[in-house]
């Protein structure tokens, strides 16, 4: 079974279960042009061109102002600074901005916060979990902002909007890059948010000038609903789209993922498998697979190829903080 699964306003051009099922709107498939170097705007493309018509009606820092969002407009009188987020990439992306939220959901299949942003998220008052949110706990930290994503809370909203000014994106995932943008906008931080993505486009071509040779990347996860196979609808295959790393032909799909068995593993081969397991240390599923004679005997195993990364970086990063440290990955490996 296979799941189905950007032009901001110009005023802001200066710059999971990741998982969920969905259709979503068809990629843009418009980069960057040479004009948009030259003048110093954005120097990254971006991947849904839905979430891409959302933002603000004003300039960059200006307030008040009215953001369009997925669920509708949400006027902000003046610059938030007590913001809650309800998902890893709203977190990323504020941490990111600089703004550290008064309270944040925690994960599914994560105890607290990935990992890759404990030191940065400690002290930050847990809100429930991303499918479980504790409205009262919200409401007491008397927030200014709280960003999330119709995906996530699309049922919650009018609760949430009650209680402070509500700014949801479509969806997490394959978007991050619009995602980002949009907070930016939520947040006067639209020249910060563009910077950002362009600091992350330099790294990735850094990446793409160093990898030897055009090896095929396979993205592999075992999840709770399954073993799945990344396809181009996802946070990591964003990343590896911009590096212009290529994939197996069963995984450069328009999809978020495709599912396999176990005995089936073999079509997760590739020149270099990336893979991890959702939560915390080798699932069952993982343990089973990596161990079996199937395994053992594809190219990338005996090549030496097969790499375990941190589940809560390639697949629940979601954010600018996450995507840098998959490049620096992925620099690592192939460069």
């Amino acid at each position: 079974m296979r799941p189905k699964w950007t032009r901001l306003a110009a005023l802001l051009a200066a710059g999971t279960l990741l998982a969920a099922c969905g259709q979503p709107e068809k990629p843009s498939t418009s980069g960057v042009g040479d004009q948009d170097v030259a003048t110093g705007g954005r120097l990254f493309s971006t991947a849904d061109t839905e979430t891409a018509k959302l933002g603000a009606d004003v300039g960059p820092g200006v307030f008040p102002r009215t953001v369009t969002h997925a669920l509708g407009k949400t006027k902000l009188e003046k610059k938030p600074s007590r913001v809650v987020v309800l998902d890893s990439g709203e977190l990323d992306d504020v941490l990111a901005l600089g703004i550290t939220p008064v309270g944040m959901a925690t994960n599914a299949g994560q105890n607290d916060v990935p990992a890759y942003l404990a030191d940065r998220a400690k002290g930050i008052p847990a809100v429930g979990g991303v499918s479980n949110l504790n409205l009262e706990a919200i409401a007491a930290l008397n927030p200014d902002l709280i960003l999330g994503s119709k995906l996530r809370a699309n049922d919650l909203y009018p609760q949430l909007s009650k209680i402070a000014p509500t700014v949801f994106s479509i969806r997490p995932g394959f978007p991050w890059k619009e995602n980002l943008l949009l907070i930016g906008a939520s947040l006067g931080a639209e020249t910060q948010a563009t910077g950002l993505l362009n600091d992350y486009q330099k790294r990735a071509n850094e990446v793409k000038a160093a990898v030897k040779g055009a090896p095929k990347i396979s993205l592999l996860r075992f999840h709770s609903t399954g073993i799945r196979l990344y396809g181009n609808l996802s946070f990591i295959g964003v990343i590896l789209k911009d590096t212009g790393l290529a994939r197996p032909a069963n995984q450069d799909i328009n999809e978020l993922a495709a599912q396999i068995s176990k005995e089936r593993i073999d079509e997760a081969d590739g020149d270099w498998i990336f893979y991890s397991s959702l939560g915390a240390g080798p699932s069952a599923d993982e343990k089973a697979v990596t161990s079996s004679g199937l395994w053992a005997n594809l190219g990338a195993v005996k090549a030496k190829h097969a790499i375990p990364v941190d589940d809560s970086v390639w697949f629940l990063g979601l954010g600018p903080i996450g995507a840098m440290k998959v490049l620096d990955d992925l620099k690592k490996y192939l460069g």
